[in-house]
C-alpha cells in the first residue's frame, strides 16, 4: 500500500494523538501528519490553506468530544466551505451512544466512525480505499 500524503488527528487527549501517530509511522500509512487540539485549530489552518489542494488532507481523524469547536461543529463548519479536493473523514471516539452513530450517518464526509481503542487493522480499513 502506497502511503497517504498527509492524514489530520484532530483530538484534544494527547495520549490519543501519540497513540494515532504510533500507529501510523508503524504502518508506514502516510508521509506527514498534522496534529490539532480542537476542531478551531484545525478550521484555521485549513481556511489559512484552502486553495492548495497539495496541501489540504487525505485523511482526518476526528475526534467528537474536544474543548471550543468539537467534531460536530467541525463537521458542520467544513460542509460549508468549498474544497479543492475531496478529504476523507473518519471519526475516533471513545463514544459507544448510537446516537452518535446514527447523527455520524447524516454527514456525506464522514466515511467511517472507530471506536476507541483501536488498533492497526482499523487504520488499514480506513486507509485501504483512499487515494494518496
Amino acid at each position: 500500500m502506497t502511503p497517504l500524503k498527509t492524514v489530520w488527528i484532530i483530538d484534544d487527549d494527547p495520549i490519543s494523538r501519540f497513540g494515532l501517530k504510533k500507529l501510523s509511522g508503524m504502518t508506514n500509512f502516510c508521509l506527514s501528519i498534522f496534529c490539532f487540539e480542537n476542531g478551531q485549530e484545525a478550521l484555521n489552518y485549513l481556511r489559512y490553506i484552502i486553495d492548495a489542494a497539495e496541501l489540504l488532507p487525505n485523511v482526518i481523524l476526528l475526534d467528537l468530544n474536544m474543548p471550543i469547536i468539537d467534531g460536530w461543529q467541525f463537521l458542520d463548519a467544513i460542509k460549508t466551505l468549498t474544497l479543492s479536493k475531496s478529504i476523507k473523514i473518519c471519526l475516533v471516539s471513545s463514544s459507544i451512544d448510537r446516537v452518535d452513530h446514527l447523527k455520524a450517518k447524516q454527514y456525506t464526509a464522514v466515511s467511517d466512525f472507530l471506536v476507541k481503542p483501536f488498533n492497526k487493522f482499523d487504520l488499514q480499513r480506513i486507509f485501504k480505499d483512499t487515494d494518496g
